[in-house]
């Protein structure tokens, strides 16, 4: 069967056993996004997971429920056919996922709103380049600054093209995401993560001109009391310049905290 989408299956069945391995899921529930043709799943399942798979492929959905049809009726797997993006999740323990590349930002955005005790996450290289990147390098953004916030990231085991089927273009790793509590306040975790989204959608102004060009965002007068309120070495500087603390005070100043 062909991948579909930009989905590449994992073939290498001992990259499989270290995947599973990471994380101890024996006894917990464990959910997977993506599980393809269930080279993984099984591997989960074989080590005592009960496992929550979700699928968007009908065809694939089809093929799993044939080739697992007794560990669903042992209550072993559950099959969700849906938008991992979207559909509604049962409540899990632990991820453990080959994500699709197109959709890694928006999926470990969800995951990390939702909460788990740990994820291991399978991702495009240069991705996790982008998600541990520091302030001040090339590669920080939106992502990195989300994710550093509320969860720290760890690679694990970086795979090369000839361990999927068809071979993406680019090198895979493997990563462990463990949540943490921010680890500077946040007065409102929503307006944080809309003052990190206005600013890098205009990461080449300084910050006192991104912020005004979010008005859509944030009342045009909230903007302008939080400005007056921010230190201007502050507000002159780009956004990839950025501490995590500065961000949480930006946002602090704009929820009136």
């Amino acid at each position: 069967m062909s991948a579909p989408r930009d989905q590449h299956f994992l073939i290498d069945r001992r990259a499989v056993e270290k995947i599973a391995g990471f994380a101890d899921v024996s006894g917990r529930r464990v959910l997977e996004i993506g599980p393809g043709e269930g080279i993984l799943t099984r591997a989960l399942i074989e080590r005592g997971a009960e496992v929550i798979a979700v699928e968007i492929d009908p065809a694939l959905v089809e093929e799993l429920e044939v080739t697992f049809a007794d560990e669903i009726g042992e209550g072993r797997l559950e099959i969700i056919k849906g938008d991992a993006r979207k559909v509604d999740i049962p409540p899990f323990d632990i991820v453990v996922a080959n994500l699709p590349y197109s959709v890694s930002a928006k999926i470990t955005f969800r995951l990390l709103e939702i909460g788990f005790e740990a994820a291991i996450l399978m991702y495009q290289k240069e991705f996790v380049q982008r998600m541990i990147a520091s302030p001040g390098t090339a590669n920080v953004g939106r992502l990195s600054v989300m994710v550093q916030t509320y969860a720290s990231v760890k690679p694990l085991l970086e795979l090369s093209p000839s361990s999927f089927r068809p071979k993406p273009q680019v090198r895979s790793l493997v990563v462990q995401i463990i949540p943490h509590e921010p680890p500077y306040p946040i007065a409102d975790r929503e307006v944080y993560a809309d003052v990190v989204r206005v600013l890098f959608s205009h990461r080449r102004k300084t910050v006192r001109k991104g912020l005004q060009s979010g008005r859509t965002v944030f009342p045009p007068g909230l903007i302008e009391g939080a400005i007056q309120d921010l230190p201007d070495e502050l507000l002159q500087r780009r956004p990839q310049d950025l501490s995590l603390e500065e961000f949480a005070l930006i946002a602090n100043r704009l929820a009136g905290r």
